[in-house]
């Protein structure tokens, strides 16, 4: 028996709607238009172990500040290529710093504000209306699987979002999950994990939003991708394509 154009015709298009993925698997926050309004709010990481901090004090009298400005002992820790030679400060495995003249001060859980409103107040014991930047200097996330860039990147701003730090690694090859986004992040000391559907909008209101400290963040290769890696891209595709063929072949010709 011998196919006609038609029957051709409708073999093709079979095979171009099987190989093709559905948008609602590749389209990211598809309900943003009915998710609800919030008001806009102000995200600051919190401090953690391990975090190391550049602290400069300042105030109507410089010569007061000197003590609390404690140069470098060894080597220079560069802060925007134009600041250098400042000593910087590691939180411990207690939560604290050891500040000049002060002493230890317990800066794990704070945010960023309320650790420089505390050390003010500390400092103000000495000088007069003293003014204290401080920055968190290890801010830094990890974007490991099927992205176009994998990798540990710095941040500058401490403050970035999940489809920020996606974008700077790439974004999400054909073969990521989008539904199904791992999060790893520690929080005092323990381990939580996080599945993250970017094809929804919710979680823009949600923890998983804004990323902290020395998050992780692993997209999982969809279905394709892992039969892919067993037997080739390209045969997954054409093993489909002739099995559906085949079958139509024998259901025409009986």
């Amino acid at each position: 028996m011998k196919f006609d154009i038609k029957i051709l015709y409708f073999l093709i298009v079979s095979v171009v709607i099987t190989s093709c993925a559905s948008k609602k698997d590749v389209i990211y926050l598809q309900n943003v238009d009915g998710l609800a309004k919030t008001d806009n709010f102000s995200y600051e990481p919190r401090i953690q172990k391990d975090d190391l901090l550049s602290i400069i004090v300042s105030g109507k009298q410089p010569e007061a500040t000197v003590p609390f400005n404690m140069p470098a002992i060894q080597g220079n820790y560069q802060i925007n290529e134009n600041q250098d030679g400042i000593k910087t400060y590691l939180v411990n495995i207690n939560g604290e710093i050891d500040f000049p003249v002060i002493g230890k001060i317990k800066l794990d859980g704070l945010t960023r504000t309320e650790a420089v409103k505390l050390l003010e107040q500390k400092v103000s014991e000495y000088i007069i209306e003293p003014s204290v930047n401080l920055r968190i200097l290890n801010f830094k996330f990890s974007v490991l699987g099927e992205v176009n860039k994998p990798g540990t990147y710095k941040v500058n701003s401490e403050r970035i979002t999940l489809l920020e730090a996606l974008s700077q690694a790439g974004d999400l090859t054909i073969y990521g999950k989008r539904n199904n986004i791992l999060l790893i992040r520690e929080i005092n000391g323990k381990k939580e994990y996080n599945r993250v559907d970017i094809t929804k909008a919710d979680f823009i209101n949600s923890p998983n939003y804004y990323l902290i400290q020395n998050d992780v963040v692993l997209v999982q290769p969809n279905n394709t991708r892992i039969n892919s890696s067993i037997i080739g891209p390209n045969i997954t595709i054409t093993l489909s394509a002739l099995s559906l063929l085949t079958t139509i072949a024998i259901i025409l010709t009986r």
